[in-house]
């Protein structure tokens, strides 16, 4: 960390020496106070969640940090879980409940993975935001809170935005700062940091001596492109100690690991099938020539045999079907084997003329 950041202790657990992510924290120190919303993006596993828990450190708000992974909320649940509800407000609500934007007063509440927001919810969250009120299910008057509100996703909010999906109000309310964690394959500086780092924490957790990792083993994590960041390099780290048995740290897991990953990146995808599509349940598409004659003789079975209705079922004249099915016929026709005619002698011919 850089000696110049009056505020560098708090950012202790983070470990880089990436330029970009210093700024980050300098970025951090001069918004923090403020408690305006603040937005944070990045990939999966790059520590979105670790850098929110910092800026509700530096923020100096005296409550606690309340954590909400908001996938897979529908309204109901994320009205209920946010705001609470009273006595009464529906079957089974015996007593009231506090939501968790009461549990966040004074602090700081964090609502992950907010890409994946309902429609509906998304309005009570910006009503939250503009005016800090809130209603508890069940309860006529609103509520108000002071919560510092920190959000985090993945997605890319304009797609969403263009897609109508994400609403354009509530995105602007959400970024009023914003702040974008790079991918570890943009910090490639921070991997022989972070190695050494994950190599202490798996030795002291596996009650295992920190092995010596091999010069060779950066030069290798360097060529990868760790697509699921950091939370992929401390599994392969903690794998590799698991298995650990000499001094030096064997590059086999790692070595395994980053050939499964580039191989199914390499193997071609299933192309996705429509659920409304007739051809759902035929692994192959059957040539024109054969879906033809499964149409008709479909259209016939379903006409119990009757041309005119059948035809009108395909869409075509009658004596077009009838044609479609004498070459149908033929067909059959000529791929019967033939019966091999044997020719007998005349005193066979007479044995059998007498029985």
């Amino acid at each position: 960390m850089s000696d110049t950041m009056k505020e560098s202790e708090a950012f202790a657990e983070i470990i880089t020496v990436n330029p970009e992510m210093l700024a980050i924290f300098r970025y951090i120190e001069s918004i923090a106070e403020a408690c305006q919303p603040v937005l944070v993006t990045g990939e999966t596993g790059v520590g979105k969640e670790l850098i929110a828990k910092y800026i509700h450190e530096i923020s100096r708000v005296k409550g606690n940090m309340v954590i909400v992974n908001v996938a897979g909320l529908d309204d109901n649940v994320f009205s209920d879980t946010l705001f609470g509800h009273v006595r009464g407000a529906f079957t089974g609500a015996e007593q009231d409940r506090r939501g968790l934007v009461e549990q966040a007063a004074g602090g700081t509440l964090f609502l992950d993975e907010i890409g994946d927001l309902s429609p509906a919810s998304q309005v009570k969250l910006l009503r939250l935001l503009q005016n800090g009120e809130y209603l508890p299910l069940g309860q006529d008057e609103p509520r108000y809170t002071d919560a510092f509100i920190l959000t985090a996703t993945n997605e890319d909010l304009w797609d969403l935005q263009r897609a109508g999906k994400f609403r354009k109000d509530l995105n602007f309310r959400l970024r009023t700062h914003h702040i974008h964690i790079p991918p570890l394959c943009e910090r490639m500086d921070d991997i022989p940091l972070l190695v050494e780092h994950f190599l202490e924490e798996a030795a002291s957790v596996l009650k295992k001596k920190k092995p010596t990792p091999p010069k060779e083993l950066f030069t290798l994590l360097k060529t990868y492109s760790f697509p699921g960041n950091i939370r992929e390099l401390r599994a392969m780290v903690f794998d590799a100690v698991s298995r650990h048995k000499s001094k030096i740290l064997s590059q086999d897991v790692f070595k395994a690991h980053i050939a499964r990953e580039q191989e199914s990146r390499t193997k071609p995808t299933e192309p996705e099938i429509d659920e409304s599509s007739p051809f759902k349940f035929l692994k192959e598409l059957p040539t024109i020539k054969k879906a033809t004659r499964m149409l008709v003789n479909e259209a016939m079975k379903r006409a119990n045999g009757n041309q005119s209705i059948a035809s009108r079922m395909l869409g075509i004249s009658q004596p077009a079907l009838s044609k479609r099915l004498k070459i149908q016929r033929m067909e059959r026709e000529t791929r019967k084997p033939k019966q091999k005619r044997v020719k007998l002698d005349p005193e066979e011919t007479k044995f059998f003329q007498r029985a």
